[in-house]
């Protein structure tokens, strides 16, 4: 894969979720309520209808604030100071819907909002914000039954540590000797194993395909990808290796001995958003006898060239949202088809580089995987 092109890519981070449309105050919808991610019992943020956010902060000692969105924090709205010590604003417009990192500027320091929920993003937590997506009913949770998200502890004794993983097993799991293929899920430049659960949903997608009978049930295992190492800007200088030997060499054992797992290529897949997507592109190139389905999320290109010469992957899946690079995607399925794989596009309509974008990657993913 061309390191420029994911350094293109990722720089969407720092865009998504603060580029807005103007529109006059008279035309914003006075239908605001409460964000679904706020601490319990907080008013602010809200959003209303049209996708505006709007933000209140007590800080009376305070001259300025400002709220950056999207990952790195660019731009932002200027809170304007009332008597009462509150400061309040509404974005200049809509944001687009789904999930958006954001943090406060105060007087020149970078805080978290005491109104929000904190999601590990930009390498540190940051407050998350959710405008309600129209198609949002597919992560919503529902009464259908649910699978298990639980924190593994495993050996490494490359980094001669205990790493931490996240195992998402299916409604079912563990009542009889039945046993699963695995996706190995990795998240983004920036953020951590909690991403794909907290900010992804992954397990409410899982459970409400396999409620529907969308989807076979299966395991996600996600995992720290060693990123944050890497500063912004430094992408180029991104080393695969010891990622690589945590997981293929140490977690994917573990699963395989401590879960009810189908330990073969036919039944093993990779995938992972952005930067994860990378790690997901090189590993599967070098471990193809590992990995029987690859999937890249806003993260890149396969190509036939690169692919010869491997046992062939039963999928490639290639995603993106519509506001990224879209034609690379289709084309990029256009040629792999051509040459004999099996390869699907996604493209997320009206996204960028965000997690509704994701979202529904996985959603559509996901069925597509082990048959």
């Amino acid at each position: 894969m061309n390191l420029k092109c994911i350094a293109i890519t990722l720089a969407s981070l720092w865009i998504g979720g603060c580029c807005y449309a103007q529109t006059s105050a008279r035309d914003i919808k006075d239908d605001f309520k409460p964000s679904p991610l706020n601490q319990p019992g907080k008013e602010y943020p809200q959003v209303n209808s049209q996708g505006y956010a709007r933000f209140k902060v007590f800080a009376p000692q305070a001259d300025s604030i400002r709220v950056s969105l999207g990952l790195g924090g660019q731009g932002g709205t200027l809170l304007t100071k009332g008597a009462d010590g509150y400061f309040t604003g509404t974005t200049s417009g809509p944001m687009d819907e789904g999930f958006h990192y954001y943090h406060l500027t105060i007087d020149g320091g970078v805080f978290n909002d005491p109104g929000a929920l904190n999601f590990y993003g930009s390498t540190r937590w940051e407050s998350g914000i959710e405008i309600p997506a129209k198609d949002q009913d597919f992560y919503a949770l529902k009464e259908v039954p649910h699978g298990n998200v639980q924190q593994i502890l495993f050996p490494s004794k490359s980094t001669n540590t205990s790493r931490r993983a996240f195992v998402y097993t299916p409604p079912g799991y563990g009542k009889n000797a039945t046993k699963y293929p695995v996706l190995y899920l990795q998240h983004g430049w920036g953020e951590d194993e909690t991403a794909w659960s907290n900010q992804g949903h992954a397990n409410l997608i899982m459970d409400n395909l396999i409620a529907e009978g969308k989807c076979k049930p299966f395991i996600i295992v996600m995992t720290y990808g060693m990123t944050n190492e890497i500063k912004w800007g430094n992408i180029r200088s991104f080393k695969i290796e010891e990622f690589q030997t945590v997981l293929t060499d140490e977690l994917i054992p573990y699963v395989d001995q401590h879960f009810q797992t189908i330990a073969n290529r036919d039944n093993r897949a990779m995938a992972g958003l952005s930067m994860g997507g990378m790690e997901t592109h090189t590993i599967t190139l070098n471990k193809s006898a590992l990995f029987g389905y690859y999937a890249l999320l806003s993260g890149g290109i396969f190509n036939s060239e690169e692919l010869k010469d491997k046992p062939k992957p039963k999928l490639v899946f290639l995603s993106c949202g519509s506001k990224e690079r879209p034609e690379g995607v289709m084309n990029a399925v256009a040629e792999l088809k051509k040459t004999g794989y099996n390869a699907v596009s996604f493209v997320s309509e009206n996204t960028a580089h965000e997690f509704l974008t994701w979202r529904r990657s996985l959603r559509e993913l996901a069925p597509l995987l082990f048959h």
